[in-house]
């Protein structure tokens, strides 16, 4: 047989010595799995296919479905783990986005595992929303058949903690599926949760499948990243630059960094963020041992570690986020009656009001208690690094990678407070060293096909990722469109990289630049009131095939320019509001609606 000429001579001679002596089922099978691999790559799917360990004409009931949603790529590296290793003990195991879990087949599974974030107060994942809410409507069949188990990743900052996990096992159960496991809630120190479930799990399905014999399941720490520098082994880096761009009388603190990434073999690629492994502040740890009357030399052991109490809040103990969890030991402790009312589920809005606005330091203040140290090590959320995305492409920049920076600084009742990361960052000088890695973001991607236009909405330092994706674009000569919305208080203090803007948009790196300067008139105009002016424009590019990302706040911003969007389909191509859900939904399902928000 001829090999047709996109088949390489060399691809034809393996995929025949393959297919030699094999039976017709497993030729079949074969058909399937390459006609698969097609179809990903057709759709632009950006989620690593399936995890298979089939043997062919194997059934439902003998398969572990692994789902997961993930905003910023946690949730996928625990369900990328848990299949791995699920498929080391031989067991049959697909692995699946949750926007491409064919939901026609729940009806059929018979073991299914679930790993998804929740953004913020209680929002799914953007490669989610569909899947959650075809479990939340009236088309979910009945799941007598099902097994199930749900792990939920989130942020114990936030009352709605791990809300949509919650939600997705309640709703499981309501549709006749059998729990096999509590719902595991994972907090930022994800592996204190993820692993233990993990173990569980993979014991259930195990039994569930039948494996004979089956050898222990073993728990060791979560797979890493594939660069050099990881999460748990950071690449100690070196501070370049720390410039403020923001001008005088701007009312924020913004700068640029550029860090050396000089003997890391870091690899990075637009969207990406880079991890930060922050110090606390020495003034805000002495502050919390001065009120609480403790001693910073005391040695502490935790988990068999030892460190003194001023080390472990220094470096290992969230001081500056409150959680739900810590107020409850603190309520207990303190005994104060106003505390304990403030937990009450009638008090939602109020707890959400001091999760927001108030620090540990402000609590320990405002209802004293006698904490020792060691109570105090172990009742604190451990630190956790901070993600923050990154603003160059490593085509231009080479062994760097620049940030954005949002100093978080502020008084309250006359005290200094500030955010952990930014203030370690913003008081870092140049030659200081700073622990780094790098968290890829799959979904948040430019283009594989450089002629495709871009849209790109980033307000804020929301602006940092698509400074890469210029940078990026103009160093491979892409010849798609670039089209940028930006908006800030005002265009004389708060215009970041202005002229960088300027000098892309003489070389044609950028095509078209709207501002949206909120204060700077008596009507505050945001970048959401710019898309609807441009709505014509905006969306005959969108028609043509032109990529959308949107990145910053989640709480408001994001939500706008979403409203936004829809209104600009239902006014351009005269879709009715479930219509313009849908052409939106089919956008993000394409690739082609990316959002990075926080």
């Amino acid at each position: 047989m001829l090999a047709p000429s996109y088949l390489p001579e060399s691809k034809h001679t393996l995929i025949t010595e393959l297919a030699e002596g094999l039976e017709s089922n497993a030729l079949s099978w074969l058909s399937g799995y390459f006609a698969g691999v097609a179809q990903v790559r057709q759709a632009g799917r950006l989620a690593p296919p399936p995890v298979v360990a089939a043997v062919p004409g194997t059934a439902a009931a003998k398969r572990l479905t692994i789902v997961y949603g993930s905003q910023t790529g946690n949730a996928k590296r625990v369900a990328e783990s848990l299949a791995e290793r699920t498929e080391e003990l031989g067991l049959n195991v697909r692995l699946l986005r949750a926007d491409r879990y064919p939901t026609r087949e729940l009806k059929e599974e018979q073991l299914l595992y679930i790993v998804i974030s929740t953004q913020g107060d209680g929002e799914a994942p953007d490669d989610s929303l569909a899947f959650v809410e075809f479990l939340s409507s009236r088309r979910a069949p009945k799941l007598p058949q099902l097994k199930y188990a749900v792990l939920g990743l989130g942020d114990s900052s936030y009352p709605s903690f791990c809300g949509i996990a919650q939600n997705i096992d309640a709703r499981l159960a309501e549709l006749g599926a059998e729990r096999l496991q509590e719902v595991g809630a994972a907090d930022l120190d994800i592996e204190t949760v993820a692993l233990p479930w993990q173990a569980a799990v993979i014991g259930h399905a195990q039994k569930a499948l039948k494996q004979a014999e089956a050898p222990a399941a073993s728990v060791t720490p979560l797979r890493p990243q594939a660069s050099k520098a990881t999460r748990e082994q950071p690449f100690l880096a070196e501070l370049l630059l720390n410039q403020p761009i923001t001008g005088r009388g701007s009312d924020k603190d913004v700068r640029h960094l550029e860090i050396s990434l000089e003997g890391s073999h870091i690899e990075y690629q637009p969207g990406d963020a880079l991890g930060v492994w922050p110090t606390q502040s020495p003034a805000l740890v002495e502050r919390v041992l001065d009120v609480l009357n403790l001693d910073g030399e005391e040695s502490i052991e935790v988990n068999h570690v030892k460190r003194s109490l001023k080390e472990w809040l220094s470096r290992h103990r969230e001081l500056t986020q409150l959680t739900k969890p810590f107020l409850t030991a603190h309520a207990e402790l303190s005994g104060d009656a106003n505390l304990h009312a403030l937990l009450q589920p009638q008090s939602i809005d109020a707890l959400k009001a001091v999760l927001e606005s108030r620090q540990l330091i402000d609590i320990l203040k405002a209802y004293p208690a006698k904490w020792t140290g060691a109570a105090l090590v172990k009742a604190l959320r451990p630190l956790t690094p901070r993600m923050y995305s990154i603003a160059s492409s490593q085509s231009v920049v080479e062994n760097e990678v620049h940030l954005t920076l949002a100093n978080v600084a502020y008084e309250y009742e006359g005290e200094a407070r500030w955010g952990a990361a930014s203030n370690f960052l913003a008081h870092l000088p140049e030659g200081g060293q700073v622990p780094v890695f790098v968290e890829e973001n799959q979904r948040f991607r430019l283009p594989s096909d450089s002629s495709r236009d871009i849209i790109m909405i980033g307000p804020g330092t929301g602006i940092a990722p698509f400074r890469a994706f210029v940078q990026e674009r103009g160093a491979a000569g892409a010849s798609g469109r670039n089209w940028l919305f930006f908006g800030n208080p005002h265009f004389s203090s708060d215009f970041l990289y202005q002229t960088e803007w300027q000098r892309a948009l003489q070389d044609g790196h950028l095509h078209r630049l709207d501002l949206a300067f909120s204060r700077d008139q008596a009507e505050k105009v945001y970048v959401q009131d710019k898309l609807l002016e441009r709505a014509g424009d905006l969306y005959d590019w969108i028609q043509g095939g032109a990529h959308v990302y949107v990145c910053g706040d989640a709480t408001r911003m994001a939500r706008d320019v979403q409203q936004a969007l829809l209104r600009i389909a239902r006014q351009e191509g005269g879709l009715d509001e479930a219509q313009a859900k849908e052409w939106l939904d089919d956008l993000a399902a394409q690739g082609r609606y990316a959002r990075d928000v926080y």
